[in-house]
């Protein structure tokens, strides 16, 4: 591997792992409202946000940081009192109990409007038009959360890029395989990639918060109580899944907590991290070890998401996982054979997992992907792994990565409808 490509990756690290606190959906709507405010000028009579079902699907039932509240409406309001864009997906970091109060009347009032925006192919698409007088702005964000693509204030268009696709800040694109993340992983300089460990010092100290207290509902406490406690007992397994999923209460369940995130989500952030720092620590890694483990995560997420997509019918927890298995596979001692049979075992477990939108029940789906990342780990070193004529694995590890994406993405395009319509039913009832 050259220099050049091994800065390229480290470029896509820096740009796909940023901190983010609260559910990136709603955050990300937030965002857009509050600069659609700014460019405006003063406050809006009327906020009208047009959002992809996807956005929406994610957005209904996750509690906002810093409130008790749950859901658009209270995202949107508080994005223009008291956002700021500059924070990106950390926007909110600035609510108070009295932005919380305001931020409802405003709702009370009928100044926020939601509508789905219909006829569009993006899955994350998020468009706010803002209104006082006969003056009006409006903000479009599309393909990643904070991914401006339209600006304009009243008939001026400040920003047109057409709704085009992310662009990277790499000077070329950054073609991964597995076989390119785990040289990665195990030869770069560690120095060069120090700012990995951020993810395990702000995930745990999430994850710990929520230990403390009580957020979402409490799936990380119930691990580590009676009769939890008594039931799965107090092994390393167990404190990886209660780990992982305390930092999801936590997120979910609106704590005012930095959360380091993965291709825009911090459930993906937390399923590739937690698991790997839990288990490092417990096996009693060193931090070198770790480091190349957090590495080999985070790199693995990212990759399977170039392909399936920010937003899709699979369960991102689940996806995410796949690479906290590589790097618990490492930190066992495997090697490149051993990572691609642990990617093999989850890609047979786990494909198919749905989201059902963002919410504390997340909690649950994200302990179900931490343990399969150790199952599947210890399998594969023992020498095992599922068969190529087994369901939709391939000989080919990228193949079977390719064979999810393509369920995740053609093949459930009708379940992802499917669970809208459900959920959109339910939430106007």
């Amino acid at each position: 591997m050259t220099n050049e490509q091994k800065k390229r990756i480290i470029r896509l690290l820096r740009q796909e792992i940023v901190p983010a606190i609260g559910c990136t959906e709603p955050i990300a709507v937030s965002l857009c409202t509050a600069k659609a405010v700014e460019i405006l000028g003063f406050f809006p009579e009327k906020i009208i946000a047009r959002l992809s079902a996807n956005i929406i699907k994610n957005a209904m039932g996750v509690v906002i940081p810093g409130t008790k509240e749950q859901g658009l409406p209270v995202a949107i309001a508080l994005g223009a009192l008291s956002g700021n864009p500059a924070y990106g997906l950390e926007v909110l970091k600035d609510v108070t109990p009295e932005s919380v109060l305001s931020a409802k009347k405003l709702i009370d009032a009928g100044v926020v409007c939601i509508e789905l925006k219909e006829q569009i192919s993006e899955k994350l698409y998020i468009e706010v038009e803002c209104m006082c007088g006969g003056e009006s702005s409006c903000a479009v964000i599309a393909s990643s959360h904070t991914h401006f693509v339209y600006l304009s204030k009243n008939n001026d268009i400040l920003l047109d890029l057409e709704h085009s696709p992310v662009i990277t800040q790499t000077a070329e694109p950054v073609l991964l395989n597995m076989k390119v993340i785990y040289d990665f992983s195990v030869s770069v300089p560690l120095d060069e990639v120090c700012f990995i460990l951020e993810t395990e010092r702000i995930n745990m100290e999430a994850a710990e918060y929520a230990l403390r207290d009580d957020y979402g509902h409490r799936v990380g406490k119930a691990l580590t109580m009676d009769p939890g406690r008594k039931i799965v007992g107090d092994s390393i397994l167990t404190k990886v899944m209660s780990y992982t999923a305390a930092a999801c209460d936590a997120r979910m369940g609106g704590a005012q907590v930095t959360i380091m995130s993965n291709s825009g989500s911090g459930n993906h952030g937390i399923a590739a991290t937690i698991p790997v720092a839990v288990f490092a620590r417990e096996n009693g890694n060193t931090r070198d070890e770790l480091q190349r483990a957090l590495l080999m995560s985070h790199l693995t997420a990212i990759y399977i998401k170039q392909s399936l997509g920010r937003l899709s019918a699979v369960c991102g927890c689940a996806v995410a996982s796949i690479g906290s298995g590589c790097g618990i596979t490492y930190l066992m001692g495997g090697d490149y054979e051993k990572v691609t049979y642990t990617v093999k075992n989850m890609v047979a477990n786990l494909t198919g997992m749905i989201c059902d939108g963002a919410k504390p029940g997340c909690s649950m789906k994200l302990t179900s992907g931490a343990s399969t990342a150790v199952f599947s780990a210890l399998v594969a070193m023992q020498g095992h792994t599922v068969m190529p004529c087994e369901g939709i694995t391939d000989h080919d590890v990228d193949q079977c990565i390719r064979n999810l994406s393509i369920i995740g993405t053609r093949g459930m395009s009708e379940t992802d409808s499917c669970i809208f319509d459900m959920m959109f039913r339910k939430n106007k009832s």
